[in-house]
């Protein structure tokens, strides 16, 4: 037999839910904000003196994908070092359900197996810095560096956890549900290491991070 005490606290318990459950159902009521924000396709194509070439999506890719807007760019430096691949997605709006594709799972579905992981920083300038992923993937003797970290509403994060949870708690607050995933890689070249390919991972990022704010809107 439940006692008075425990349907006291499970009538607060729904309470509770059914009040949460009303505060998302407004904000998914409201309309939408959506700041202004540039098309990617004017992202500059020369970086820290690397000249870029397009590297076209698939009609497949882009339709897993969903509405958003995408960047897929090679970036070419000397002859003799590895270009930088990338890849920037943007969403304006996750509310429909279509939401950041993490690279965890991009990338062994395109046969590339993670080999190592884990965090470093990236500097954004005046003392500061961001966090984000580095991974190393490998398919048969080619080895590329993986960086990449979400980004909204002025904050980057490298945890996809944390994306979603700004995700639900900016929808809330702000009404705003935009995002976005960055991504650089680079190939790990036969006559370098690891080191030597983060190094030109992260220089690389160092220059793209100030230039984001145009296109993935604070």
């Amino acid at each position: 037999m439940m006692t008075g005490k425990q349907s006291w606290v499970r009538f607060i318990g729904a309470v509770v839910l059914m009040g949460a459950t009303a505060v998302i159902m407004l904000a998914r009521n409201r309309a939408e904000l959506v700041p202004a924000y540039e098309d990617l396709r004017s992202f500059p194509e020369i970086i820290a003196g690397r000249v870029s070439v397009d590297v076209p999506l698939s009609a497949e890719v882009l339709e897993s994908l969903g509405p958003g807007q995408f960047l897929m760019r090679e970036y070419r430096g000397m002859a003799n070092e590895a270009p930088m691949n990338l890849y920037i997605a943007f969403f304006p709006s996750q509310r429909t359900g279509d939401t950041i594709h993490s690279p965890r799972n991009c990338l062994p579905g395109a046969g590339w197996v993670p080999t190592e992981s884990g965090r470093i920083m990236i500097p954004t300038g005046a003392g500061k810095s961001i966090e984000a992923n580095r991974y190393i993937v490998t398919q048969g003797m080619d080895q590329m560096l993986v960086l990449y970290w979400y980004q909204s509403h002025g904050r980057a994060t490298p945890s996809e956890y944390w994306a979603k949870y700004y995700l639900v708690t900016d929808s809330l607050r702000l009404n705003r549900t935009d995002g976005a995933l960055v991504r650089v890689i680079t190939a790990i070249g036969k006559n370098e290491n690891a080191q030597q390919a983060e190094a030109r991972a992260v220089k690389f990022s160092e220059a793209i991070l100030p230039r984001l704010n145009k296109y993935i809107p604070d």
